[in-house]
């Protein structure tokens, strides 16, 4: 009897986030795990999938062991379609060109409201983060992918500043806020995947992965968690999928 691979938090997450991309989209990812599940979804079935990131690459080609650490990077204008100006490359969101945004944060909320600024007090923050970059212009205009390590100091009741925006505080306030497109698709964490109910717009649970159980979700969240009522187990990363994210990850920056 074949035994099931075993693979890490990180490998989880990046593998269930690459299976929500479809082939012939534009996906604008973050640096790290959203780009590293972009390149895995256009090397398994997404061979049309078209990657922009911040730093001006149109149609990224990333190669094994070669992830770039920062979105003005430019080892990943080999093989490109073009190389734009960082405003440029954001005007693309405006026109509607862009299908799918991806990328993580420090702080999320019931929501799905991304605080990626600072922690604790605006006028003397316990931690400041690296900012904003083009995460709001991502959030505001897309349809968003956010993956991240679920813990409870990261799922909160409410995020101590709004970076990115999701549904702000529920139901139509995103609309009236000045946001009439775009919004929370799907959460992705090592323990579950989550969706946005249609009325509510609250984070609920849509799967459990694999040995995660109702309770544990529960204990390491930071509001009280709803559920779909259809609950149901994601599939385990398969060989195929660990072996190729390894191959395009070697050294285990991103998955360690």
């Amino acid at each position: 009897m074949t035994e099931a691979p075993t693979y890490t938090a990180s490998e989880i997450i990046t593998v269930l986030s690459a299976r929500l991309l479809k082939d012939g989209q534009i996906v604008f990812a973050g640096i790290g795990t959203p780009l590293l599940a972009a390149t895995l979804a256009q090397r398994l079935h997404c061979p049309g999938l078209t990657i922009l990131f911040e730093g001006g690459v149109v149609g990224a080609f990333v190669e094994p062991g070669k992830l770039p650490p920062s979105t003005n990077d430019q080892r990943c204008t080999k093989r490109a379609n073009m190389v734009l100006g960082s405003a440029d490359v954001l005007l693309l969101l405006q026109r509607g060109y862009v299908d799918v945004g991806f990328m993580g944060g420090a702080q999320i909320d019931r929501y799905g409201n991304l605080n990626s600024s600072y922690i604790g007090d605006p006028a003397k923050p316990k931690t400041r983060l690296p900012g904003t970059g083009g995460g709001n212009d991502i959030s505001s205009l897309t349809n968003m992918i956010v993956a991240m390590k679920h813990e409870k100091r990261r799922f909160v009741e409410k995020v101590d500043f709004i970076t990115s925006p999701g549904f702000i505080r529920g139901g139509n306030s995103r609309a009236e806020s000045g946001l009439p497109e775009g919004g929370m698709f799907r959460v992705i964490t090592e323990l579950a995947v989550f969706s946005f109910d249609d009325k509510s717009r609250e984070m609920k649970v849509l799967a459990l992965n694999p040995g995660v159980t109702r309770e544990e979700l529960q204990d390491n969240t930071g509001f009280d968690v709803a559920f779909d009522d259809d609950v149901s187990v994601t599939e385990p990363p398969s060989i195929q999928e660990l072996t190729t994210l390894r191959m395009l990850d070697p050294d285990r920056l991103f998955i360690a």
